[in-house]
């Protein structure tokens, strides 16, 4: 077990070591495992890219965001080429169905909108917009509405698991309810934990992915 001194540490290294994020913005507080983030960075992309690096490091058992994004002057784009620019990347993204998702923006902050038959176009739909210009924020409310919910989904997921031979797959349970999956059990690590999530969330029909994992 990490004392909240060594995870305070190994959290402002792996800051420190991804060359997306500039950790001289960004405080480190830890307490019980949890670590809360401070400060401001230039984009949302550098605030998600802090909160991965944070998830990444073994013995994180919670992530509290209380970074803000202030844009710099050249950063700075107006609502409306925000929304053309996210058009523009949302169409020339293969995995995002054409003309399915609606984009509206307010004071830079994204919110998606539609339908869409599988959860990781939705995934896909919000990173392609996160890496923008001006975007200080994202509010994904695309709805996932399966046109065929296959009867063997479970099965499909765990298959899936037991691909990524550096998981333990025999202690992820998987439960199906409708077009909603429940993943629980243990895993070693946010990476792993991460690792089963997408992979649920590629199978067939699946609209909404629980995790009641824990990392032990």
């Amino acid at each position: 077990m990490k004392s909240d001194r060594q995870l305070k540490q190994e959290v402002t290294d792996e800051l420190e070591w991804d060359p997306s994020v500039k950790d001289i913005e960004i405080g480190v507080e830890v307490k019980d495992g949890v670590v809360t983030l401070t400060g401001h960075v230039d984009s949302h992309a550098e605030k998600y890219a802090a909160e991965r690096a944070t998830l990444r490091v073994a013995g994180v058992k919670g992530i509290a965001v209380e970074i803000d994004v202030w844009l710099p002057g050249p950063s700075e784009r107006n609502d409306a080429d925000i929304a053309r620019a996210a058009e523009m990347a949302l169409e020339w993204n293969v995995l995002v169905p054409k003309d399915q998702v609606k984009v509206m923006v307010e004071d830079g902050w994204v919110t998606l909108s539609g339908e869409l038959e599988r959860d990781y176009q939705r995934l896909a739909a919000e990173n392609v917009t996160r890496n923008l210009m001006g975007v200080t924020g994202i509010s994904n409310q695309i709805v996932v509405k399966p046109a065929v919910l296959p009867a063997d989904v479970k099965v499909k997921i765990e298959a899936a698991l037991q691909r990524r031979a550096h998981m333990e797959t025999q202690r992820i349970t998987v439960v199906v309810n409708g077009d909603q999956v429940t993943l629980t059990g243990p895993v070693r690590s946010w990476s792993e934990r991460y690792a089963a999530l997408q992979a649920a969330a590629a199978a067939p029909g699946v609209a909404r992915v629980v995790d009641k994992m824990v990392i032990a």
